[in-house]
């Protein structure tokens, strides 16, 4: 069992409980699922096949390739070209990215102050934006050609975003201070 999980299964839940008052432990906030995103424009295949086998690299999981869907003259972008990736995470794999995010990769960023707190989109589920992919240890920083940024979107079972506050301060996501 990952760690988080574990974690999640022996003192978050209980803690969750007592907290919100909540008698059925079903009805417990838990985690959905994990989307991480790579939106990277138009390049060309080699920086395709780099930016897919290094988001392969961080999540565990091969990424699909996301395509345009409508043509933009001045972006001198076409329906069906690619311009991203994405990867959404469940189970184990989840629980293993998102302790790798907290305790390995969050603490890498320079001049970390913790994370905002009023990134909720008002139904639990919580977005936060990378800058760079360098920041994750799977990847080596002398074989990086260019630095890509990433979206990852924890999207919970939370009834409303103090629930999930809660829940994801518990898991160990760093919160900047008030």
């Amino acid at each position: 069992m990952a760690r988080l999980k574990e974690s999640y299964v022996k003192t978050v839940v209980p803690k969750l409980m007592a907290d919100l008052k909540i008698t059925n432990p079903m009805r417990v906030p838990r985690l959905r699922k994990v989307v991480v995103n790579m939106g990277f424009g138009i390049v060309d295949k080699d920086a395709l096949k780099a930016r897919v086998d290094e988001l392969t690299a961080i999540t565990g999981q091969r990424p699909v390739v996301t395509r345009a869907r409508k043509s933009i003259s001045n972006f001198k972008l076409r329906a069906g070209m690619n311009i991203g990736a994405k990867v959404t995470l469940r189970g184990d794999r989840m629980y293993e990215f998102l302790d790798r995010l907290f305790s390995a990769a969050l603490p890498r960023i320079r001049d970390f102050r913790g994370l905002p707190r009023n990134a909720f989109d008002g139904r639990g589920n919580y977005t936060m934006g990378l800058k760079e992919q360098t920041i994750f240890p799977e990847i080596d920083a002398n074989t990086v050609t260019t630095v890509q940024g990433m979206d990852v979107t924890i999207v919970t079972r939370a009834q409303d975003d103090n629930e999930a506050r809660e829940l994801l301060r518990l898991l160990g996501l760093p919160f900047a201070a008030r």
